[in-house]
């Protein structure tokens, strides 16, 4: 839920590559962590993969107030020999986009310093440029220098991560996606309660569901042209069944209205899926009326209002039909075991919350494991097959 909150930010290589990285599930925090290393020598580290947002950051020394604890050692851009300011007046520079159209051109070798404001906290970044590493072996690893990223030397609001920072997969210019310039991605996220298996991610040309069984393919819509919303990928959501019962859900509820608001995005780091009020309630119903377990609110707990307490904390989930989100072309059936989720004390919960109507509906990763799902940029399309992502 922080990370939702996030969302109402106040944001003021070669084509032909093919990068691949595990990433690693963190139950406790409901994020993927993407592999991957930093400066030369390289030092590794592990960044939230994040298809909802652009910007490339991880924390650096020396960190000179507020810092978040994490897992690995910090960056210092002084021990690499590839680290370089990047500069005002770069074409990737976010104070150079601030001030187009102003009449005002930053000077030439200026470094660009900004905070990016969050609902729950800020972060301080400058940006530079720097060699990152890619791959999971030292035989299959891209280097692939020049990428702008954000070196964040003060934060507030953020709890200690297992994440180092994060990678910005979406569409703007800034993300890993687009500096890299390839035109399709994809990933395979491992179930959370699996925690011996890493899931994979690929960019470039190995992104691929060729001779995959059961492929579905669906447009995306096209994003506004306001930031944030003109990184994300948006969707065509027509409505929702569980089991064989198509519910009452009003046609435009997912719609995308032409001031930017409403519409449904699919996102590796946001983890449950939040619908607006009329949609949720709607599947919250339909839930309600196939357990007959006591509901309770767990709120409190998880974050999730619609829970069932099941008889001891060992005990089996009843069965459940599967859920069926109805998009344009294409049916993402999605298990049980994807759509309610249970925790250590007999909490069997609903994986998903409810929110203002009108707000942008997100299609979170907990109901994206074992899915291979790849977007398709320069095709616009999202397709993707039921998979097992341990054996991928």
């Amino acid at each position: 839920m922080h990370r939702h909150n996030a969302r109402k930010l106040a944001l003021a290589a070669s084509s032909g590559a093919t990068v691949s990285a595990p990433t690693q599930d963190s139950p406790t925090a409901g994020e993927y962590l993407m592999a991957l290393a930093i400066g030369t020598p390289p030092l590794p580290y592990q960044a939230i993969a994040d298809t909802g947002s652009d910007l490339i950051w991880t924390q650096c020394a020396p960190c000179t107030s507020q810092c978040f604890r994490q897992p690995t050692p910090l960056y210092n851009p002084s021990s690499s020999t590839t680290f370089a300011v990047l500069p005002c007046n770069s074409s990737l520079s976010v104070c150079a986009a601030a001030l187009a159209g102003t009449g005002t051109a930053p000077p030439p070798g200026c470094a660009c310093t900004y905070n990016v404001t969050y609902g729950s906290g800020w972060t301080s970044v400058f940006q530079g440029s720097e060699t990152f590493t890619f791959g999971s072996t030292p035989a299959g690893h891209a280097r692939v220098p020049g990428i702008a990223f954000g070196c964040s030397t003060a934060s507030s609001g953020f709890n200690a991560s297992s994440a180092s920072g994060l990678v910005g997969l979406g569409r703007g210019r800034l993300s890993l996606v687009s500096q890299l310039g390839v035109p399709k991605f994809s990933y395979c996220l491992t179930p959370y309660q699996d925690t011996n298996s890493t899931s994979t991610l690929l960019l470039g040309p190995s992104a691929s569901l060729n001779g995959t069984a059961g492929v579905s393919s669906t447009p995306f819509v096209a994003s506004p042209s306001t930031a944030p919303m003109n990184t994300f990928y948006y969707l065509n959501l027509t409505g929702i069944s569980l089991g064989t019962t198509a519910l009452s859900i009003p046609p435009d509820a997912f719609s995308l209205n032409a001031d930017g608001t409403g519409g449904l995005i699919i996102d590796s780091g946001t983890t449950i899926t939040l619908l607006g009020n009329t949609a949720y309630q709607q599947v919250r119903a339909a839930v309600v009326s196939l357990v007959t377990l006591p509901t309770t609110d767990g709120s409190a707990d998880t974050g999730l209002d619609l829970c069932f307490m099941l008889p001891s904390s060992t005990s089996a989930p009843p069965a459940m039909p599967s859920m069926t989100l109805h998009f344009n072309g294409a049916d993402m059936v999605l298990p049980a075991d994807s759509y309610m989720m249970s925790d250590d004390s007999g909490l069997w919960c609903l994986a998903m919350q409810n929110q203002t109507d009108g707000e942008v509906n997100i299609l979170g990763n907990y109901q994206q494991q074992n899915m291979h799902i790849l977007y398709d940029i320069g095709q616009e399309t999202l397709s993707f097959a039921p998979a097992k992502c341990s054996a991928l």
